[in-house]
């Protein structure tokens, strides 16, 4: 029998994946995230923020390589910066394929494999200089190791999440902390609006966005994440 990779004419790269509370692992597709979707921090970040549900507008995505994700605790500081931050999030894992066409909201819940907490890491000097002149600012979020991401929780244990906060300390000192009721956009919501734009897949994660109080992480600095009551990330920056 011919191998289906014989003709490759490099070394196929692994796939990355994430461990999965009960066993198992889950293979992971894309990177979507959400931008602005906590009020508070659309507000530290100098963009105006909706006063109701009637004037959202429309989500910010942005994408990461399905390659930054670090199941580890060792997370090297980045290249290239001086000033990187942690964004604390909600992570979304799909389990299956959405159906051809906008995805009902209605429907959306269905697709989801189950949840943890990441961290969007980003280079804040390069996302700022790139604001200035009006440039796109991939560059700033989409590097190596740039989403931490704890175990994954199937759906079915974690629960509903409800008024569940997202916290985050450094070095034992409180940074970001906020209930999920605060989200401009649930998650059925933004896998609405996410199929409006790509065919969403099985394997495919989404970072939900952060509250307020996003700071600099300095190399030596020691962080819990926590998605209460489910998942818990700890890791340390190294130089």
């Amino acid at each position: 029998m011919t191998d289906a990779h014989s003709s490759d004419v490099i070394p196929a790269p692994p796939v990355p994946r994430v461990r999965v509370r009960g066993g198992g692992r889950f293979p992971v597709r894309r990177i979507y995230c959400v931008g602005r979707n906590f009020a508070d921090h659309a507000r530290e970040m100098g963009a105006d923020a909706p006063a109701s549900k009637a004037e959202r507008g429309t989500p910010v995505f942005f994408m990461k390589p399905a390659d930054a994700i670090v199941t580890g605790e060792a997370v090297p500081y980045p290249s290239a910066t001086a000033d990187l931050h942690h964004e604390v999030e909600l992570v979304v894992a799909i389990g299956r394929d959405a159906p051809p066409g906008v995805l009902p909201v209605a429907q959306a819940q269905a697709l989801v494999f189950g949840y943890t907490v990441g961290l969007d890491l980003t280079r804040r000097d390069l996302q700022a200089a790139a604001k200035a002149k009006g440039l796109p600012w991939d560059t700033a979020k989409g590097f190596d190791h740039s989403a931490p991401l704890g175990e994954l929780v199937p759906a079915a244990e974690a629960g509903e999440l409800g008024a569940r906060a997202l916290e985050l300390e450094v070095n034992g000192q409180p940074r970001q902390r906020a209930p999920l009721s605060d989200l401009i956009w649930d998650v059925p919501e933004i896998l609405h609006e996410l199929s409006k734009l790509y065919a969403l897949r099985a394997g495919d994660l989404v970072f939900m966005g952060t509250p307020a109080g996003v700071a600099a992480l300095q190399p030596g600095d020691h962080y819990v994440a926590r998605l209460e009551g489910i998942a818990t990330l700890r890791g340390r920056i190294e130089a």
